[in-house]
């Protein structure tokens, strides 16, 4: 028994983000189950790098700064805001256009929530390779703050 709750208790996430080629590797228990394309920071923005414990999900996000985007799935990773999340702009996976975040498809944004809700977020490590360069962390100052979040567009209910 006491086995069994030490394996489970090493049991864990390691999502690996490679900037340069733009693609996302997920491991569980130190198999690797997927690989996604992603976005990140497009030119004069950042996405970290470095190692980071994700510390809140949130299944229907919508930007602040961004005119409410919507950011579903999301995962946060930083404090000022970095997430990985849902994007219906799937045709630009693959490249850099992101104001630092990184999207994934909708529904493998759906499937990596789900993995590390289950498993928790204790259990997840996130790896952000550096490709290089200086850049700033995008903010968007005319958005109000107070602005009212709306519910989720009926169009992401086709990914789900």
């Amino acid at each position: 028994m006491a086995t069994v709750l030490a394996s489970a208790a090493s049991a864990g996430i390691v999502v690996s983000i490679d900037k340069t080629a733009q693609k996302m590797s997920v491991s569980v228990d130190g198999k690797q189950k997927y690989v996604w394309p992603v976005s990140t920071g497009a030119k004069g923005y950042v996405t970290p790098s470095g190692s980071y414990q994700p510390f809140r999900l949130e299944e229907d996000h919508f930007s602040e700064e961004w005119d409410d985007a919507p950011m579903p799935h999301s995962i946060f990773f930083t404090h000022q805001g970095h997430a990985i999340h849902g994007s219906l702009s799937t045709r630009n996976l693959g490249r850099p256009v992101s104001h630092g975040c990184v999207r994934l498809s909708p529904a493998n944004a759906k499937i990596l929530f789900g993995l590390v809700q289950q498993r928790g977020i204790y259990s997840t490590r996130i790896v952000i390779q550096d490709n290089g360069g200086s850049a700033r962390v995008a903010t968007n100052a005319t958005v109000s703050p107070a602005k009212k979040k709306s519910k989720m567009s009926p169009l992401w209910r086709l990914y789900e």
